[in-house]
């Protein structure tokens, strides 16, 4: 069984649900049919009801009615939830005027409905910028308890299995935080490991990546590493992280042996956290396209909720892939 099909099958064991803001759009209403039929979670879809429904028969789909939909422009709700975000954020100057009328958009309305535990997790992006869909979440779900940063982590899916946990590794941060601090960093590295193993359902082995390893160098960049490493140790000790490591030492055994005797996760790492957003968004790239791996993400971790941002040329298969993973995210949570 492939990653993305075991992904799935364990999202239906969870049944979350994932609110869809974009519900009018043709690629989600495809995705969400497919979701539905496949039992992968439960839907909601944000649009005018008669909208959804005529471009659902038109595109012959025969689920959507399965799904919750719900119009922005008329949601019962809205007063609870306005009140909520007046709440949270009266020292901004928001008045209920003004969270009303924030909650005309799909993206904020889904975001309070997952504040208010009406929804698991949301799947945004198909239409609108990355700043649109998860703007709601920064201002509203905040980020998980002793985690101040987001980042952005990829499954890399490798042809050769004998790197990471049968070829699958947890690169972060590729996508989000340019330059994170020792503690960010720390974070970070946290962050992928719940994401490892609450989606990809293995135990993390996590590293720490520098130009050194073990003290080979010496550099304020090497102490930042090093730092980051011994506050992540802190905050998770129940989880194998080691550091600093060069990539070759995390990476195969018999380097890890020479340059990291006795280290439980050089040679064996699944999960490769890099210093810099420089160094992990050029080193995704580089193994997506020189080494032909499938890259699957970013997933958005650190949040206290799962929220996820989609490529505006996103497929309808894309769709169905990340609403998975946001269930397995959700899963792992809670």
């Amino acid at each position: 069984m492939d990653f993305l099909t075991s992904i799935k099958q364990k999202a239906t064991q969870f049944q979350k649900t994932i609110a869809l803001p974009e519900g009018e759009e043709e690629r989600t209403l495809i995705a969400a049919d497919e979701i539905i039929r496949e039992n992968i979670a439960k839907i909601i879809l944000y649009g005018n009801r008669h909208n959804i429904l005529k471009n659902a028969k038109s595109l012959k789909l025969g689920n959507i009615e399965k799904a919750r939909i719900i119009d922005p422009v008329n949601y019962d709700k809205k007063e609870e939830l306005a009140k909520i975000m007046v709440e949270m954020r009266k020292e901004k100057g928001l008045t209920m005027e003004k969270a009303m009328e924030e909650l005309l958009s799909p993206y904020y309305l889904s975001t309070l409905m997952i504040k208010n535990k009406e929804a698991d997790g949301m799947v945004g992006g198909a239409v609108a910028p990355t700043a649109t869909t998860i703007r709601p979440a920064f201002q509203y779900i905040k980020t998980l308890p002793g985690i101040s940063v987001v980042s952005g982590a990829f499954f890399m899916i490798l042809q050769n299995k004998s790197f990471g946990e049968n070829g699958i590794l947890v690169f972060a941060d590729c996508a989000v935080h340019p330059d994170p601090n020792e503690r960010e960093l720390a974070e970070i590295a946290v962050a992928s490991a719940k994401t490892a193993k609450s989606i990809g359902g293995f135990e993390p082995k996590v590293a720490m990546l520098c130009f050194s390893t073990m003290g080979s160098a010496t550099h304020k960049m090497v102490d930042k590493v090093v730092n980051a490493t011994k506050i992540a140790k802190e905050m998770a000790p129940e989880v194998q992280i080691e550091g600093e490591l060069q990539a070759d030492a995390a990476l195969i055994e018999a380097i890890g042996k020479k340059k990291a005797p006795g280290s439980k996760v050089a040679g064996k790492a699944n999960v490769l956290v890099f210093p810099d957003l420089n160094a992990g968004n050029i080193a995704y790239k580089l193994v997506q396209r020189l080494a032909n791996a499938e890259a699957i993400g970013p997933v958005l971790q650190g949040m206290a909720a799962p929220i996820n941002d989609l490529s505006r040329g996103c497929s309808a298969s894309d769709i169905v892939n990340l609403v998975a993973i946001t269930a397995n995210q959700a899963a792992g949570l809670y």
